[in-house]
């Protein structure tokens, strides 16, 4: 039972490493919130970590209690409980939640989510705080004078032999291309465009990454730009991304740093950004949270929208 408590207008479900990461953001900009937990463990240490009280016993604990109904939440819990939580908030009559990706284990979940969602007339994004980085932005601006992306390419390759002894449940390992991969592959289309066409192909699923391993494809997005894309789990390999416009060749290698080639030239140099925020905070968070506060979803990713691209991710995973 939560004794005399005081429920600001803000909500931050969690209190793991990430609701850690958006408590820097939300106390550096100065906004009253209230930190709602599960487990006494992680709780205490979100306390001892931020100075910042935790509710504990989870969400629907917290909801049945109070007839409390904040105006902003944002849901930072594990993948496993992110499609419970949502749907808990959304019922409760929450207007603006940003939820943690990928917002369901799966596609059927989100697809779930975002079915409550519409019904009640809730705006939900979903947090690829990658497309806020410092080095996005600049790209952004090089793309725009350019006049658009001609054609791009991204590798997603994800460390298998680590990720393999990491605390995971075997079902958020089967979906990692979803929970994880789909990081490096929203900011490709963001950036490139959404495919309008897509061919698929996969090989090697003898491990715990469920449908498989080894990924390559192509496509056309409706700005009219071509792209390919390959992954290979089973070997050494990072994310990356390259988009190509007439006047310059944009590499994201690695995703914070932006690196530039000009028509005419094999040489490739840093771009200077201004990465202050990325570097004080968790990168691409100052930036998320003050868009998703102040309702400038231009660069964000609705739910909707995340629906479409997830079922993108789905094709790509299990063609």
């Amino acid at each position: 039972m939560q004794n005399n408590v005081r429920y600001e207008n803000i909500w931050l479900v969690g209190a793991g490493p990430m609701a850690e990461a958006h408590a820097d953001v939300l106390k550096a900009q100065g906004r009253k919130f209230t930190v709602i937990g599960r487990g006494e463990k992680r709780a205490a240490a979100f306390e001892a970590s931020k100075g910042v009280p935790v509710l504990r016993g989870g969400i629907d604990d917290v909801l049945s209690e109070t007839d409390f109904c904040p105006e902003y939440v944002i849901v930072a819990t594990n993948v496993e409980s992110l499609k419970d939580n949502l749907i808990s908030l959304i019922n409760r009559g929450v207007k603006n939640i940003l939820s943690e990706k990928p917002a369901g284990l799966n596609l059927p979940q989100i697809e779930e989510v975002n079915d409550a969602a519409e019904k009640a007339g809730v705006c939900v994004y979903v947090a690829y705080n990658r497309r806020f980085f410092a080095s996005v932005i600049k790209a952004r601006e090089i793309i725009n004078e350019d006049g658009g992306v001609k054609s791009f390419n991204f590798e997603f390759t994800e460390w298998a032999h680590v990720i393999e002894k990491l605390d995971k449940t075997p079902e958020s390992l089967k979906n990692w291309l979803l929970a994880n991969s789909s990081h490096v592959i929203d900011l490709a289309f963001y950036l490139g465009g959404t495919p309008v066409e897509m061919s698929s192909f996969t090989g090697y699923d003898d491990g715990w990454y469920g449908h498989s391993a080894v990924y390559s494809g192509a496509g056309r997005t409706d700005c009219g730009a071509l792209f390919s894309y390959q992954a290979n789990w089973r070997g050494p390999g990072r994310w990356s991304v390259e988009m190509i416009t007439s006047k310059h060749r944009l590499i994201f290698r690695p995703i914070e740093k932006l690196q530039i080639q000009e028509i005419g030239s094999v040489k490739t140099e840093f771009v200077e950004i201004d990465d202050s925020l990325d570097s004080l905070y968790k990168p691409g968070l100052y930036l998320q949270s003050r868009a998703f506060f102040e309702k400038d979803n231009s660069d964000m990713i609705s739910l909707q929208e995340h629906v479409t691209h997830a079922r993108l991710y789905e094709k790509i995973s299990n063609p």
